[in-house]
């Protein structure tokens, strides 16, 4: 299996609802549901779903942030996300950030001294690398987040919406970069409301919906079946795409067993 940078195995994750209906507040869902595939190392493979749909959930437990409550995963290799706000502190400065970073992973005076040179000329964040991050703009957090990842040098990245703010110039520079890393072997999980972005740069896309795998398989293949589908959706009247999505919601609620019945079945044993 080392051929492979990334296995999912039957994964589940369960949440609880957060809500002002009294009748939902406290039941449990299907984040993401009986989830398996496996990503071949080197292959840029990207996420795609509607909102909703359990593709942040995922990015978190590919990092080894959250853990699954069902199933297994192996990943064959360090891997590092790289999302908006993930990992930073915003009450430490840019460069704090990034000698915490380098504490937490037991490196080397040294080392650490090459990550902050690698952001400083990466980020372009000028003086503000000096400020704490909670005046950091989205996309400057953005580029703090990617440089500080991007010059640990992970076997595999996740990137989770960090090129979706800022400046454009910065986020092509960034896909430029991953290009570079994509020639290089690296593991790349592309995570992008921009289907254009996600089909010029990946090589497969993953299909995510109602926390459930639809589809993964060749990009052009999966984005198309993808782009149809949110076509049709978008046509629908408001009540319409409502009504679908709450049904969707509503199959991912966890149906929880009656106390009265479980009795019943512990005495017919």
């Amino acid at each position: 299996m080392e051929e492979y940078a990334v296995i999912f195995d039957h994964v589940s994750k369960i949440y609880s609802l957060k809500s002002n209906d009294k009748k939902q507040k406290g039941k449990r869902f299907y984040a993401l549901k009986d989830i398996s595939f496996k990503i071949p190392k080197g292959e840029v493979v990207g996420v795609l779903g509607t909102n909703g749909s359990g593709k942040s959930t995922m990015s978190i437990i590919l990092s080894g942030i959250s853990q699954p409550e069902q199933g297994t995963i192996t990943v064959n290799g360090q891997q590092a996300l790289i999302a908006i706000n993930t990992g930073l502190n915003p009450q430490l400065t840019g460069l704090e950030n990034i000698e915490l970073k380098g504490a937490l992973l037991g490196l080397r005076k040294k080392e650490v001294q090459k990550i902050i040179d690698g952001v400083i000329e990466f980020a372009e964040l000028g003086d503000f690398l000096y400020q704490p991050v909670k005046k950091y703009s989205s996309g400057m957090k953005s580029r703090l987040g990617f440089s500080i990842n991007l010059a640990l040098d992970p076997d595999i990245m996740i990137v989770d919406e960090a090129l979706s703010v800022g400046d454009k110039r910065f986020a092509q520079k960034c896909i430029d970069k991953m290009t570079e890393l994509k020639n290089s072997g690296k593991t790349i999980i592309f995570i992008s409301h921009s289907l254009p972005q996600v089909v010029s740069f990946c090589d497969t896309a993953i299909w995510l919906e109602g926390g459930m795998l639809k589809e993964y398989g060749d990009i052009n293949v999966v984005a198309d079946h993808y782009d149809k589908y949110v076509k049709e959706l978008s046509a629908l009247s408001k009540k319409e795409q409502k009504k679908i999505l709450n049904k969707k919601f509503e199959e991912r609620i966890i149906k929880e067993e009656k106390k009265e019945s479980f009795i019943n079945r512990l005495f017919e044993r």
